[in-house]
């Protein structure tokens, strides 16, 4: 079921966000050569049970999921797509990150996700990031109260095809506010003017994610992570939003 926010929740909501990008901006500054992707997952606890918040991970058991997730926050690494269950690995010099990571507090979810090299990196693994972000953004300016979700699904596939990407539809964004997914589903590829209209106080994530050289993924025996079939490396990134009239709110903007 879609829910439409009022104002007054809309505010309710902002805080959440900020603490999601205040773990994020946290992350990305701890992440570094060396750093066990374990050490990043309790740093992220940490700040949980410091904030007071409730992870929307641990517990989670989708159908896709081989089990409960067990862990606060995604880690995928160089081939890793999406939902990389966090393990014993240090990161090498020139590992392309994703970190996603999603939290209630008070009772409202916010989900986001920031994708970062470690050391000396690729220039096309730069470049990948660079279009995932500028993706992000062109369906963030889209998404304004009159148009469809189609217009945000084009404008983050329009710039995934003019970098000579494909795109995977199969995960995509999602609604947010009680709970960590609901609908509507947001393709990261789409028809303009086609699908659900956006009204004031409707709330999703946007999360582009694109591989260099495939648009196949599978599951890795983890259960969970999401690999490349071709083992290109991926990217990853994401905000909540809020749709107003005055336009859209990014609930989780970092500084």
């Amino acid at each position: 079921m879609i829910e439409l926010r009022t104002p007054a929740e809309l505010d309710a909501m902002r805080p959440v966000g900020q603490f999601v990008a205040s773990v994020l901006t946290a992350l990305a500054e701890k992440a570094d050569v060396g750093v066990n992707l374990l050490e990043l997952d309790a740093f992220a606890h940490a700040m949980i049970r410091e904030r007071g918040a409730e992870s929307c991970y641990i517990d989670y058991h989708p159908s896709f999921g081989a089990m409960p997730f067990g862990k606060v926050l995604c880690t995928s690494v160089n081939d890793a797509a999406l939902h990389g269950l966090p393990h014993d690995y240090a990161l090498q010099d020139g590992d392309l990150v994703s970190l996603d990571f999603a939290v209630s507090v008070d009772g409202w979810v916010a989900d986001s996700a920031i994708s970062l090299v470690v050391g000396t990196p690729r220039p096309e693994d730069l470049a990948l990031i660079e279009t995932t972000e500028r993706a992000l953004a062109a369906g963030i300016a889209a998404a304004q109260a009159g148009n469809r979700m189609g217009d945000v699904s084009a404008a983050i596939g329009d710039v995934a095809h003019a970098a000579g990407l494909s795109v995977n539809t199969d995960f995509g964004g999602h609604g947010v506010g009680r709970t960590m997914h609901g609908d509507p589903h947001v393709p990261n590829d789409g028809r303009p003017r086609r699908g659900y209209p956006l009204k004031p106080g409707l709330v999703f994530a946007i999360e582009p994610w694109f591989m260099h050289g495939t648009d196949q993924i599978f599951t890795d025996p983890d259960g969970w992570t999401l690999r490349s079939l071709d083992g290109s490396r991926s990217a990853h990134v994401e905000h909540t939003i809020a749709i107003t009239n005055d336009g859209p709110i990014v609930l989780t903007a970092r500084p």
